[in-house]
């Protein structure tokens, strides 16, 4: 059925599949998603390694339960490489529609169970099958790598403006264990952004290892500081049912125990590896999203605001189904309100020349990862070779900077 409205003097017409507006100006405005059904695409990512369970019981094959790790770093690669990237925006029009479309609200909602469909049945798998040593491990991160995907599930909720997106994100948190993230995000990762002050933001020369280990302790800490602070002013203590992190938490609490008590101390391991993978998917994404990249500090001491390009940019049809267009990571950071379906491509962005699964693989090879990105760092228009404009590893400072002189000096002479 068409739902009509008038507002403010324009004509709606929201239609299942396709969206029209008579503007009072531009006249017939229309629109079709044709991604609309294919972002059913994302319930399937979770359940990968329950189809990975199937398929070790088909075989008899413990191999099978490793299989994700090509489907993850090598297949999803290969397919953003051959079906491309895509730039198409929805008309700024029609965005009100598509923002009160319940059908990209519910597929957000749709996935939580299954991420903690997926986290049971793995849990189930290591408490009653007897795998050597290398599998244990191996399904650990396996499991971890895609219950990471949950973070993004969270991410997504967390920034509506409703009780029961942010309460759903903190649950969702709970399979990972990382409930500080809902708090940290919000408050802390977007506000300082692309500065030299934001844990979650990598540098130019740092490693992603390095980066980790700057990134998981610093996040976890300004996010029980903001709470901390945001329970003081609402006069609530901080042992407190008001305590956001402390409801993710206490869930991820009564999933460990439950595991324990129904399997063993043989999941305890397991749930260690698994936790700890999935953060890293986290880390993996924060460093490759604001990698080198640098707001200025204006004169009064404040940063600028944050703008699309002080984010990598990514256009990859298969990645951006499967993450709720995470990718296209600038227009969130400089409209955190707007949901996935709206986000838009713009020229002259920091682009990255693959989506993110295959870029996690470069970052995870520090030498590969600085021959892909320094260079497109330094040659970003509004960088244009300045390293006063770069977010840059004060530690490699100087050799960076002479590692690229004469490259920025090429940049500078073509200005």
């Amino acid at each position: 059925l068409n739902a009509r409205l008038n507002l403010n003097g324009t004509h709606w017409i929201n239609t299942m599949t396709s969206y029209q507006l008579e503007h009072p100006e531009k006249g017939l405005i229309q629109y079709t998603d044709k991604k609309r059904h294919w972002w059913l695409l994302s319930l399937f990512w979770p359940l990968v390694p329950v189809f990975a369970v199937l398929a070790y019981f088909q075989t008899n094959s413990p191999w099978m339960l490793l299989v994700p790790l090509g489907v993850g770093y090598f297949v999803i690669p290969a397919l953003d490489y051959l079906l491309g990237t895509d730039r198409t925006n929805p008309p700024e029009e029609i965005v009100p529609q598509l923002d009160n479309d319940n059908y990209y609200r519910n597929l957000t909602i749709l996935i939580i169970p299954l991420h903690f469909f997926a986290l049971a049945v793995s849990i189930w798998l290591i408490g009653t099958q007897d795998l050597a040593i290398g599998f244990y491990v191996g399904f650990a991160v396996v499991a971890g790598i895609y219950s990471g995907l949950c973070i993004n599930t969270a991410h997504e909720m967390g920034h509506k403006n409703t009780k029961l997106a942010r309460r759903l994100s903190r649950l969702t948190l709970a399979v990972t264990a990382y409930g500080h993230f809902c708090v940290e995000h919000n408050l802390g990762h977007h506000r300082d952004v692309s500065t030299p002050e934001d844990p979650a933001s990598s540098r130019m020369g740092e490693s992603i290892y390095s980066f980790m280990l700057r990134e998981i302790p610093g996040a976890a800490k300004r996010g029980w500081a903001a709470e901390t602070d945001r329970l003081r002013k609402r006069g609530f203590k901080f042992w407190s049912i008001q305590n956001h992190i402390l409801q993710s938490y206490s869930v991820s609490l009564i999933i460990h125990v439950l595991a324990v008590v129904l399997f063993g101390w043989i999941v305890l391991p397991f749930l260690l590896i698994h936790n700890f993978v999935a953060w890293s998917q986290l880390t993996s994404a924060n460093y490759i999203e604001h990698y080198g990249l640098l707001r200025a500090k204006q004169a009064n001491g404040k940063y600028e605001r944050c703008q699309p390009h002080h984010s990598w940019n990514a256009n990859h049809i298969f990645s951006n189904l499967m993450l709720f267009q995470l990718e296209r990571h600038s227009d969130h950071h400089a409209n955190p309100s707007r949901p996935y379906q709206s986000l838009r491509s713009f020229d002259d962005l920091p682009e990255l020349p693959s989506g993110y699964f295959g870029m996690y693989l470069v970052a995870y090879i520090p030498w590969w990862w600085y021959s892909v990105m320094d260079k497109r760092l330094l040659a970003i228009a509004h960088i244009n070779g300045d390293f006063d404009k770069i977010n840059i590893d004060p530690k490699k400072a100087d050799r960076l900077r002479a590692k690229y002189a004469d490259y920025a000096k090429e940049l500078n002479a073509t200005q």
